[in-house]
């Protein structure tokens, strides 16, 4: 389809989007749905045209909505986080599962790759960070790169790329997950080389005890975005008894509800990155602490407590509606 003709079919619906907006959660999710097909679609033939960025805009801007929608009502978003993100995550336990150890095998292979090959680290990482890396390494503070920014900058910078790349995984589930798969493939090829390259250096407790304070819950979150998208991919993909549109709508809608929880988790972890990462001294019973207690979070938040809000009686109705125990 000519472009000219894509934009002719749409451009009604683009204006009642962007001149009407609605607080409406059913309307704003099926608007996102078809904006994210609409992009999906600009993104594959018109890649570098205006209408693509004009659609990602309004993408984004529903997104916005909606999360400052759940901000705004207080028993609402508690009923969120305490009962029905749990419930979603538990639904998708086993795909929580797979995209962890699918991460983690491409986290294996980049280490191994790098372990054999001694250009590979560079070709991941770029020439500019290891030699920059091995230079510290040289004076002596091996992570300095933690230090050379002011606080404040850092954790906006670190925060607003990290809820970037979230989306950016969430949304390109849209393309049958293939696009999920890709950015989980390479993030995972990257932090296997990352890593092996301070061991290579003798430095791999000490780099455990420096990075993982913030790569807990960042690398984490990553993966999380992953399954959001995965969700929202596989429900095109397998829509069961729903029509693909329906499915797709559904998907769409419970992968965007974890990846918008998934926000302040990102700010926690650029805090921990900008403010505390930086202090690379600091006594090795506090640094293990922050670890246990970043772990510890997302084992029970994800994992265990999911499980006992099931088990609780409470559970979704067919359209995402909370149902406490004994409900009909």
């Amino acid at each position: 389809m000519r472009e000219s003709s894509f934009i002719k079919r749409n451009l009604d619906r683009w204006t009642k989007i962007r001149e009407q907006p609605t607080d409406d959660p059913d309307v704003m999710a099926e608007r996102f749905t078809s904006l994210l097909d609409d992009l999906a679609y600009a993104k594959t033939f018109y890649s570098h045209s205006k209408v693509t960025h004009y659609i990602n805009g309004m993408a984004s801007g529903i997104f916005q909505r909606i999360y400052r929608n759940h901000t705004g009502d207080k028993g609402r978003i508690g009923n969120f986080f305490y009962y029905v993100l749990p419930l979603i995550i538990r639904k998708h336990h086993r795909l929580f599962l797979f995209t962890f150890c699918y991460f983690l095998l491409f986290c294996i292979i980049g280490a191994f790759s790098a372990a054999h090959d001694e250009t590979f680290v560079r070709g991941v990482l770029g020439d500019g960070y290891v030699n920059m890396t091995e230079e510290n390494i040289a004076n002596g503070d091996p992570f300095g790169v933690y230090k050379n920014e002011n606080e404040w900058q850092m954790w906006a910078r670190i925060a607003i790329n990290n809820i970037r790349v979230s989306l950016i995984c969430f949304i390109w589930g849209i393309a049958c997950s293939v696009g999920t798969l890709w950015i989980l493939f390479s993030n995972g090829i990257m932090l296997g080389s990352f890593q092996y390259f301070f061991f290579s250096k003798g430095l791999g407790w000490a780099s455990v005890l420096v990075i993982w304070i913030h790569g807990t819950l960042e690398i984490s979150s990553i993966i999380i975005a992953g399954t959001a998208g995965m969700i929202m991919g596989n429900s095109l993909l397998f829509p069961g008894t729903h029509t693909r549109v329906e499915s797709l709508k559904r998907g769409a809608m419970e992968g965007l509800k974890v990846t918008v929880a998934l926000v302040p988790i990102f700010i926690v972890a650029a805090f921990l990155e900008s403010f505390v990462t930086r202090h690379t001294s600091m006594p090795i019973a506090l640094s293990i602490s922050i670890l246990i207690i970043s772990a510890a979070f997302i084992a029970w938040y994800f994992v265990v407590y999911p499980i006992k809000v099931q088990q609780k009686g409470y559970r979704l109705d067919l359209d995402g509606k909370l149902l406490k125990p004994g409900a009909a």
